[in-house]
């Protein structure tokens, strides 16, 4: 007759005492905070901060790449450093302008239009960025994205802070005034904007 063996409960079947680690000279606590070092990834930063940091070096930053991305059927050209996209739409034209940063029509412009103020009106809607209008009564008006502009002939402007500023004008041509109903100078009657 063949010996029976006890079987032994699970527990103590699968459980063995493990062997004695090698005891170091450093007190538990750092012990421990290798330990868990050792467990977590290197902290890496986050992608937005990562950015922010590469354009503060370079000055530049990260922008929505359809703002600025080529127009599809206009024709494109840079005046005066501002990048000018047209397109035909209907009787009237779509411009997409984007003014660099430092831009200045006094500066940038009047040398190559050849008239002290810009005698456009500006009608649209400005993207992205913040330009800062002045009149020759001292008016300045402040326009900052997402924003509708109606900006009246006979003005300086400027871009201000570090981002470009991107405005989508409609016009038609040099009846724009008449057929929008601008001013054909700076009022202060409530405009397009001030509503």
């Amino acid at each position: 007759m063949a010996k029976k063996s006890k079987a032994r409960p699970a527990a103590r079947r699968s459980a063995k005492k493990p062997k004695p680690a090698a005891r170091s000279r450093r007190p538990a606590a750092s012990r421990s905070a290798k330990k868990a070092a050792a467990r977590k990834p290197a902290k890496r930063e986050a992608p937005r901060r990562v950015a922010r940091k590469a354009a503060r070096k370079t000055g530049t930053s990260r922008r929505p790449s359809e703002i600025f991305a080529p127009v599809v059927g206009a024709d494109r050209r840079e005046i005066g450093h501002v990048l000018l996209e047209v397109g035909k739409a209907g009787a009237a034209r779509v411009k997409r302008m984007v003014y660099p940063p430092g831009f200045r029509w006094s500066v940038d412009m009047k040398p190559v239009v050849g008239t002290d103020l810009c005698m456009h009106a500006h009608v649209g809607f400005l993207v992205h960025g913040e330009i800062h209008i002045e009149y020759p009564d001292g008016c300045v008006i402040e326009h900052r994205a997402p924003q509708i502009v109606a900006i009246d002939p006979g003005h300086d402007g400027w871009v201000v802070g570090r981002e470009p500023v991107v405005m989508i004008e409609f016009d038609f041509e040099r009846d724009t005034i008449n057929r929008l109903g601008m001013p054909a100078s700076h009022t202060h009657a409530p405009g397009l904007g001030d509503r």
